[in-house]
This record gives C-alpha cells, structure tokens and sequence, in this order.
C-alpha cells in the first residue's frame, strides 16, 4: 500500500474516531450516569440546601397542601378560611425545607421517583409514572401541629399520586432508553478501535497520535459547547421563569459528570498532541546533530616535506 493511501485511510479512521468520542461520552453518561439510582440521588443530594431548589419545593408543596386543605376543611362560622391557614402553611413548609428532615425526605423521594421512572423505561408497562407525596404532606402537618397552628391537625394527608411522567412521553423515552442503552457501550468501543486502527495504519504513527489527540480534544470542546447551549435551550422552554433558578441548578448538578468529562478529553488531547510535538522537534533535533561525518579519505593530501 503507497504511502499516500495509507496516510487517507488513517485520516479518515480517526477523523470517524474523534466524532464518535463526544457521541460516545454523552451516551455513556445517559447510561451508566443517569441510569445508576445510586449516582442520581448523590448527584442530587446537594439540591436539598440550593435556596432556588428550597423555594420550588415549597411552592409545590403549598399549592397541593392548600388545595387539600380548601377541598376537605369544614366550612361553618368557627372554621377559619383557606386564605387564613394559608400564611402559616406557607411558613411551616418554607421552614421544613431548611430541616436535616428535608434533606432525608429529599433523598427518599428522588430515590423513589427515579426507581419508577427507571423500572418503567425498562419493562413494559403501560401508564403514566406516578409517586404518593402523603410522606411529605404528613411530615408538614406534623410541624405544623407542634407549632399549634389552628386547624393544622385537620389537614388530610391523602395518599395523592402525583404524575411525573406522562405515557406518551414514557413511550419516547423508552424507545430512546433502548438506543441509548446499546450505544452506551458500543460507540466508546468503536471509537478506540477506529482510532488504534487509524493509528496502525499510518505511514508516521507519531504524527497520527497527534491527530488523534487533537481531534480528542475537539470533541471535548463540543461536548462541553452542547451542555451550554441544552442548558440554556431547557431553561428557555419552561414556562414559569420563577422556576428556572431551580431548574438551572438540577440540570448543573445531573451535568456536572459530562463537563468534567469535556474538560478531561480537551486537557488529555492538548498534553498528548503537545507531548508529540516536542518529540518529534526533538528528533529532528538529533538527526541534525548526528549528521554525515567527514570522510577523511576525501580529505586533501598534504604535500610532503
């Protein structure tokens, strides 16, 4: 095989290769980061004391308590009205998300919602995804009953399934998951290859590293360019501006493995290409100085005395 030939399927091996880096690390992060329930609720566990995240979750809490509440409190001359417990729910729920009990019930929920979430991506089953908030609400009502908030101990705690997964959006997700799952392994597997082939292939293996680590960090710089930019495109489609502090906050923290990553690929391809570089300038270096010597038979004769 000519020379030339051989240096077009090399670039071309590793040009396949460092596309398939950013695709692969994204796909095995999918996977292997957000799939593990473990990973999802230590990834999450900081939320618990993010005021944003503190804030969202209060609101949440106190328009479903509050509406329990104006559905279920007797009405009559010496029950007070929703619009007056409302101040005190509101104020025992903001208090409870500062509690070591928020942080627990934080988990708990996150472990259980994503458990759900995950099981119904990997079986069969029909319907929407649903978790009970009844926990939480009763852990509400407790406080509020210690701080002898009037009526706070005919609060019902229903056992009320919250949806937060829709079933047309679980069938998409589903069919993704199954592409994701596969692709998780096999486009990391295949980009290694391609690049050791690459590699092999190449008239001067040592100038193809270099390419290769090059094109590595390229790919690193877009994967991190496309966690910026789904982060502002996520934030952008929320409806209620209110909420993007939190959902900011959510999407850095389930991210911060992928920019990690990104950094990673972009500092190892920089170092390795640069490591090439400066071997190659050295030697060239010793080929220069380990020039022809002079052959001292050609040397001019002198004249004999």
């Amino acid at each position: 095989m000519s020379t030339r030939l051989r240096n077009a399927l090399s670039a071309a091996l590793i040009a396949l290769s460092c596309l398939l880096v950013p695709l692969g690390a994204l796909a095995a992060w999918a996977v292997y980061g957000l799939a593990d329930t473990g990973r999802w609720v230590t990834a999450m566990a900081p939320l618990a004391a993010d005021p944003a995240v503190q804030g969202a979750v209060a609101d949440t809490l106190d328009d479903g308590i509050m509406d329990q509440v104006g559905a279920r409190l007797d009405t009559g001359p010496a029950a007070p009205a929703p619009a007056a417990v409302r101040p005190f729910v509101r104020e025992a729920v903001r208090s409870f998300t500062r509690t070591e009990a928020f942080r627990t019930a934080w988990d708990t929920g996150n472990r259980t919602v994503h458990g759900a979430v995950l099981g119904a991506l990997r079986d069969e089953r029909r319907g929407p995804v649903t978790v009970d908030l009844a926990p939480v609400t009763a852990q509400v009502k407790r406080r509020l009953t210690e701080d002898h908030v009037p009526m706070a101990a005919r609060i019902p705690v229903a056992h009320t399934e919250v949806s937060v997964l829709r079933a047309a959006e679980l069938e998409r997700l589903r069919k993704g998951y199954d592409v994701l799952d596969v692709a998780g392994f096999w486009l990391p597997v295949s980009a290694a290859a391609l690049a050791a082939a690459g590699i092999a292939v190449a008239a001067c293996r040592r100038r193809a590293v270099g390419a290769t680590a090059l094109g590595t960090a390229l790919g690193g710089a877009f994967l991190l360019l496309a966690v910026v930019i789904g982060r502002r495109l996520t934030l952008a489609d929320l409806p209620e501006a209110a909420h993007r502090p939190a959902a900011g906050a959510v999407y850095d923290a389930l991210t911060q493995t992928l920019r990690t990553v990104s950094w990673l690929l972009i500092a190892g391809g920089l170092a390795v290409a640069l490591l090439c570089r400066l071997t190659e300038y050295l030697a060239r270096r010793r080929r220069a100085c380990a020039g022809p010597a002079a052959d001292p038979a050609r040397e001019p004769t002198r004249a004999r005395a």
